[in-house]
């Protein structure tokens, strides 16, 4: 295990998550944490960042990638986790027990505690580097509201209580399409 684990208070996450099954572009994870998190992230930043440097073929034309985090609010911020097949995090419950089942409903509004360490690379030009953040763990501490919602048991009734009413369309007032009766030879027009 890395040397620089953080683990993050219950946060929400937001937006697309693919973290127990693969989306259109692998797995994926994203959440909002506080200023305190990245604060600890930019110091680490600088230590690894200097290892990176040392690595370096010609380091006075080196090019460093952005933070792997974004501020989305005053004080707020997004960082972003993308895995293979290969890397997959663990993902557990309150309680430890690992979340297998796929149809979990892990989306936007999730409540989970993330496990992850900054890692440093340098990419294949040598020239080119940076630091990412890698998932180690995800506890579970609750699914999102809307996200436990399983479309296929709702009937009509239960649909019709979701909107409620309002004015508009009926179906009882449908205007019904006039059918007409094509000729012969009106078709051979065509």
């Amino acid at each position: 295990m890395p040397k620089n684990v953080h683990v993050t208070d219950e946060i929400k996450l937001e937006g697309f998550q693919a973290i127990l099954e693969p989306g259109k572009f692998g797995y994926s994870l994203a959440a909002i944490v506080g200023e305190d998190v990245i604060e600890k992230l930019e110091t680490e930043r600088a230590d690894v960042l200097r290892w990176a440097e040392s690595k370096l073929k010609n380091p006075k034309r080196a090019t460093l990638k952005p933070t792997p985090w974004e501020e989305v609010a005053d004080g707020k911020f997004k960082i972003k986790f993308s895995w293979g097949e290969d890397k997959r995090p663990g993902v557990v419950d309150t309680e430890g027990t690992p979340v297998t089942d796929i149809k979990t409903p892990l989306y936007g509004g999730s409540t989970v505690k993330l496990g992850f360490f900054q890692k440093p690379y340098i990419l294949r030009d040598g020239v080119t580097y940076g630091s990412s953040l890698k998932l180690l763990g995800v506890q579970v501490v609750a699914v999102g509201e809307g996200a436990a919602v399983d479309t296929d048991s709702m009937d009509e009734a239960a649909v019709a209580d979701m909107f409620g009413t309002t004015e508009g369309f009926t179906a009882t007032a449908a205007v019904k399409p006039e059918l007409r009766v094509i000729d012969a030879e009106e078709d051979e027009d065509f």
